[in-house]
């Protein structure tokens, strides 16, 4: 009887040991999916701070050429007004 006792106690921790490995190698399995995630992601990152960057120096050479636009126009108006001061009198 104690034999039977023994034989089904060490298939019990036999089992509980192959659950555990099993358990582990679903684990290592996450954590490596998740490193790949974490990867792809620090890329699209980097991917999108290159855009980010791309985009604000596109927006202050577009600023830039606003104002040096606008400057003309106002310099443009400024003179004909004198123009028309002098062609007035």
């Amino acid at each position: 009887m104690l034999l039977y006792g023994l034989i089904c106690l060490s298939l019990s921790l036999a089992g509980v040991a192959g659950l555990q490995f099993f358990y582990m190698a679903y684990l290592d399995r996450l954590d490596r999916a998740r490193k790949r995630r974490i990867h792809e992601l620090e890329q699209h990152c980097k991917y999108l701070t290159n855009r980010l960057k791309n985009a604000e120096s596109q927006i202050t050479e577009q600023n830039d050429l606003i104002e040096a636009i606008y400057d003309e126009l106002e310099a443009e108006d400024e003179e004909e007004v004198w123009a028309d001061v002098i062609e007035d009198r």
